[in-house]
């Protein structure tokens, strides 16, 4: 045997016995961000305390300073490059939010959008993982261009569903400090907890969940990008 057949074999035996690379997963964190967002979010509600606070309890006052910070920071979004449509829907929501109160005259009222929704967005993720439609899955499928493929995975289905859960929690704690804290009529308490729950929970949930889907997962799966043929049980 010459010396480059040899050398050939050896690279050839040393490449056979070499573990395969454990494949590389993405974060959710990174694939869901949505810290900005969130962040912004708490903002107009923040502004609406302050304006009603500085003028005396003023509804009125408290949902026009609410909608022009809602302006403000929704024109700084679109000159950063932001989607014109995401930012649409951020001040709808405020603008919505402030005629609640301004029809009813209740300064609390100016959360009841935020109550509603938290409460209507657990049941929608509860209602997901029973149909086994789990909506953290739809989610992460659309924004990785996978549409629905990663329901024939059983294992991303299974760890998509259990990771889900603790988007419900998240929304079921809402709805029970943004309730109580409604039903006493608490306004600067609700402002504070609309801060605290917004991006440090989004956080934490976004965090917890992303464990919970990959310790659900098998150790040699690649992660969030569908690796089964099988279809899932029906």
């Amino acid at each position: 045997m010459n010396d480059a057949t040899s050398d050939t074999a050896t690279t050839s035996g040393t490449t056979a016995s070499a573990p395969a690379a454990r494949p590389e997963r993405e974060s959710l964190t990174q694939i869901l961000g949505g810290r900005r967002g969130a962040i912004d979010a708490s903002v107009p509600p923040l502004a609406f305390v302050v304006g009603w606070l500085a003028t005396e309890r003023s509804v009125s006052w408290g949902a026009i300073v609410a909608i022009g910070i809602a302006v403000v920071l929704g024109g700084y979004r679109v000159l950063r490059g932001d989607k014109a449509r995401a930012v649409v829907v951020s001040l709808a929501a405020v603008v919505i939010a402030a005629l609640i109160a301004l029809h009813t005259g209740r300064a609390e009222d100016f959360f009841l959008l935020q109550l509603l929704s938290n409460a209507a967005s657990a049941l929608l993720f509860t209602a997901s993982v029973v149909v086994r439609w789990p909506l953290l899955g739809v989610i992460v499928g659309l924004l990785l261009g996978q549409k629905t493929r990663w329901r024939r995975d059983p294992a991303l289905l299974r760890a998509y569903s259990w990771a889900s859960w603790v988007w419900v929690l998240q929304y079921l704690l809402r709805v029970v400090v943004y309730g109580l804290l409604w039903s006493a009529g608490q306004v600067v308490a609700l402002g504070v907890a609309r801060t605290v729950l917004s991006w440090p929970l989004v956080a934490a949930t976004v965090a917890v969940s992303g464990w919970v889907l990959y310790k659900t997962l098998p150790a040699d799966h690649p992660g969030l990008r569908p690796a089964r043929g099988e279809r899932p049980r029906a």
